[in-house]
């Protein structure tokens, strides 16, 4: 029974990411019906209509799936393996790496000279992120993992913040705080060609830990009698967030809260098995981030908004929520 009731919840979002994502190709300043889309898909016509669903509003709609499958999917892993509620693809330091590799791009003109240099530049800072904490990490534990990501995250803001201190221009300040503040607006097929490899591959790796970590929630010791290996699973969960969290980040910027929402949101839909927790989470935060993005392009007023403050307004109250659930529980 239980087996059939989380199948049902699969399909059902499932079902509501395959809706968003078609909602997401129609919805705009200019709304196209279900047989217009279709046909601008399919036809390949230059005019304004299909450019707009071909060559924007598609790829938006299929980054907006790996983006918030991405972090969703390496939320709901960090929460598992670190079994800390508040955990998310930031503690790592990974998006924060990912952010500072774009943010040198900008700083030295490398985007305007090459166009996809700026998410290269995104993947390699968060590669090298990646490879600094387990090497900080190594043979440490959990806790060595946290407070590295930690020291290495606060390292990287503070680059950051100085990289903005020291902007050559007020353009270029200006263009790294619109980064920095993540959108899907103007992305191409080239950003998701770019992206899609290594959000697969790490995708991949954060479901191989599902068992290792259903073993790791009745506690290290536990595990390990059980036949787990920590060491290797908590190399799979890194390598994996760096992977898909640092694709993500690298072509969408920082959209934040996507991580901590999703896993807390479908964890109770999974009777709070981390193996079944791990493809919900990713369903979810697809849908989280398709919402979202669909949102800002329906809002009345000025330009459009960015989707890393939509979803901070959202995640930001979740908190809340979660402090106040915290204060019932505990005595």
């Amino acid at each position: 029974m239980k087996s059939d009731r989380y199948s049902l919840w699969l399909a059902a979002l499932l079902f509501l990411v395959v809706v968003l994502a078609a909602l997401s190709v129609l919805a705009g300043k200019i709304w196209f019906s279900p047989a217009d889309a279709w046909r601008a898909l399919l036809d390949g016509s230059p005019d304004l209509g299909g450019v707009i669903v071909r060559e924007l509003r598609a790829p938006r709609a299929v980054l907006a799936i790996l983006v918030g499958g991405a972090l969703g999917l390496s939320g709901a892993a960090l929460q598992g393996l670190l079994r800390n509620p508040l955990a998310e693809p930031g503690v790592l330091g990974i998006s924060t790496g990912a952010s500072l590799g774009a943010v040198l791009s900008l700083y030295y003109g490398l985007s305007a000279a090459l166009p996809l240099a700026l998410p290269i530049a995104g993947l390699a800072g968060a590669a090298a992120t990646a490879l600094l904490v387990v090497t900080l990490a190594r043979g440490g534990g959990t806790i060595a993992l946290i407070l590295a990501g930690a020291a290495v995250s606060s390292f990287g803001g503070a680059l950051v913040a100085l990289a903005l201190n020291l902007a050559p221009s007020p353009w270029a300040a200006t263009e790294i705080m619109v980064w920095l503040m993540g959108s899907l607006a103007d992305r191409s097929w080239a950003h998701v060609g770019l992206a899609a490899p290594f959000v697969i591959v790490g995708a991949a790796l954060l479901l191989l830990s599902g068992r290792a970590l259903d073993a790791l929630s009745l506690g290290e010791a536990t595990a390990e009698s059980l036949g787990a290996k920590l060491s290797r699973t908590r190399l799979l969960v890194v390598i994996g967030s760096a992977l898909a969290v640092g694709a993500v980040t690298a072509v969408s910027g920082a959209i934040g809260f996507v991580g901590l929402i999703a896993g807390h949101l479908v964890r109770p839909l999974a009777g709070h098995v981390p193996s079944r927790t791990l493809p919900l989470a990713a369903l979810a935060g697809a849908a989280l981030v398709l919402a979202a993005d669909i949102a800002v392009r329906l809002m009345p007023f000025g330009p459009e908004m960015k989707l890393g403050v939509v979803t901070a307004l959202v995640g930001a109250p979740f908190f809340f929520l979660l402090i106040l659930r915290a204060r019932k529980v505990l005595p």
